[in-house]
């Protein structure tokens, strides 16, 4: 079920067709070479570890279902110094994965043909093409989906930057030089 894609970092092939009702246990971990390609990819100093439990198994009829928890230890530079940050991910994600041809991968429309989607429901089903999913790359965005995009070293603050306190500012108005302006 393992086979390596260029384009992608980490890759892990599930093929569709040696799936069952009964949930597949899969361990996945990357090597130094795919934590070296992550870090690149995401942008951090250095990915130290990314490691991933999945249970994948048959959806409805034609579906595939991926459910699991990634967890991985990243280094960031801080948005202030630039000091490396430490930060550590723990996701857990669900994601089912239709054939493109199936009635599943659908989008629900209303009468006026606006497609309509709930936010708070679950996430609608993707389609993948051919016999294979890619589990490792699903592992890698649900981890790329938990960075920090402003990582700051604890107690590190903007200088001159004032952050919002809730307190209304009291800064004179532009206007206010005008209202004694009178006409002569």
């Amino acid at each position: 079920m393992k086979n390596k894609r260029d384009d992608v970092p980490f890759s892990y092939l599930v093929n569709v067709g040696h799936i069952s009702a009964n949930p597949v246990e899969v361990h996945l971990e990357a090597d130094k070479r795919e934590l070296a390609a992550l870090a690149e990819r995401w942008n951090v100093l250095s990915v130290d570890s990314l490691k991933a439990e999945l249970q994948i198994a048959r959806w409805k009829r034609d579906g595939i279902r991926l459910k699991g928890r990634v967890q991985a230890n990243i280094v960031q530079s801080c948005v202030v110094t630039l000091d490396p940050v430490p930060s550590a991910i723990d996701e857990t994600f669900e994601q089912i994965f239709v054939p493109e041809n199936s009635k599943l991968a659908r989008r629900p429309a209303n009468d006026a043909g606006e497609m309509v989607l709930d936010p708070d429901g679950p996430d609608l089903p993707e389609s993948f093409t051919g016999d294979t999913i890619d589990a490792g790359e699903v592992v890698t965005e649900f981890a790329a989906l938990a960075i920090d995009p402003y990582p700051r070293k604890p107690g590190v603050e903007f200088g001159g930057h004032t952050e919002d306190t809730g307190e209304i500012d009291k800064k004179p108005s532009a206007f206010a030089v005008l209202k004694d302006w009178k006409k002569d």
